[in-house]
């Protein structure tokens, strides 16, 4: 089983990135090949720096394999090591309906957001569609918000089918943890670059410590109940077990909880959850070029996953030599 998935290195990678997509990435090494690569094409439409964005992307390999991504099990690659994955976009965006890109959330949610419309942020989808299809992928791990362009994928998949005569692309499926597919953002949102507020996993103790404190809550006074829907509870559920969940909301419940303690728990719960990661991490930072052998290695790996796609694909929209 192929198991595709990527992550936009666009700015530091964040809890609800571990929560929605690496750990889920980690742990399905174990259930077939996995695929998983840094989405630096995808980044275009919002990262404008090029230097900032070679950065990001070492940036973020060092946060997969600091989360237990095995580049020995696993494929990681960068994403535009494989020009050919722009090709198949092309030969995928001659036959994608406008209505179905107009349909998009993803899109709407970034305009209302205030980024500026343009074709990259626009087809998207399109290109995501490639890099879940050049591999002929079985299983896409996937936050809830996110599934829109999954089923996209899958539509474009059958349009190409039906178009050329040829079942060039199989339908891949989703994967998604409904408990953790979205994670709220600092200020209730779901956490976003894109909303800034992000909780990063490696930050520096104390720029972590006063983010936390950050959170925003209501102005429900210490003795009164609370409600448990608040972000800053949600937060605080992914780093307890369900015994304690149901501790900490029944006390909730009955009042007298502040939440200034509730935000110094959750501080220390995220500091110990992630700190062998941490020391992991720094250690691999210090051998740079190890981090360019893993994304050779895994272009290459990809690369010969692909490439019969890719030429089926060519082959059957008629493009080159027969």
């Amino acid at each position: 089983m192929r198991i595709l998935s990527g992550i936009q290195p666009s700015g530091e990678a964040h809890l609800g990135n571990y929560f929605g997509a690496m750990r889920q990435h980690v742990e399905l090494q174990a259930r077939g090949q996995g695929i998983y690569f840094v989405a630096d094409y995808h980044s275009l439409t919002s990262v404008r720096d090029a230097e900032l964005r070679r950065r990001l992307v070492r940036e973020l390999v060092l946060d997969y394999l600091a989360c237990g991504l095995d580049p020995r099990r696993s494929i990681l690659y960068r994403q535009s090591d494989l020009p050919e994955t722009c090709e198949l976009a092309w030969l995928l965006t001659t036959v994608t309906p406008m209505g179905l890109l107009q349909r998009a959330t993803s899109y709407k949610d970034k305009l209302a957001a205030g980024l500026q419309p343009d074709h990259g942020l626009f087809a998207y989808p399109v290109l995501m569609a490639a890099d879940i299809l050049q591999f002929a992928s079985d299983l896409v791990p996937v936050g809830q918000d996110q599934k829109q362009h999954l089923e996209m994928a899958r539509d474009l998949a059958v349009k190409f089918n039906q178009t050329y005569g040829r079942e060039v692309f199989p339908l891949p499926e989703p994967h998604i943890l409904e408990e953790v597919a979205v994670v709220p953002g600092s200020d209730g949102r779901k956490m976003s670059k894109t909303y800034d507020n992000t909780l990063r996993m490696f930050w520096p103790e104390k720029q972590l410590r006063k983010a936390v404190m950050a959170i925003v809550t209501d102005s429900t006074p210490v003795e009164a109940p609370k409600d448990t829907a608040q972000a800053l509870f949600q937060l605080w559920s992914l780093f307890a077990s369900k015994e304690e969940r149901d501790e900490m909301f029944a006390r909730a419940s009955k009042g007298g909880l502040g939440y200034g303690d509730l935000k110094k728990d959750l501080a220390e719960r995220v500091l110990r959850f992630f700190a062998p990661m941490r020391a992991l991490r720094e250690d691999l930072a210090r051998r740079p070029d190890e981090i360019e052998d893993v994304l050779r290695d895994g272009a290459r790996r990809a690369r010969e996953l692909a490439a019969p796609v890719w030429a089926a694909a060519r082959a059957a929209a008629g493009l080159g030599r027969h």
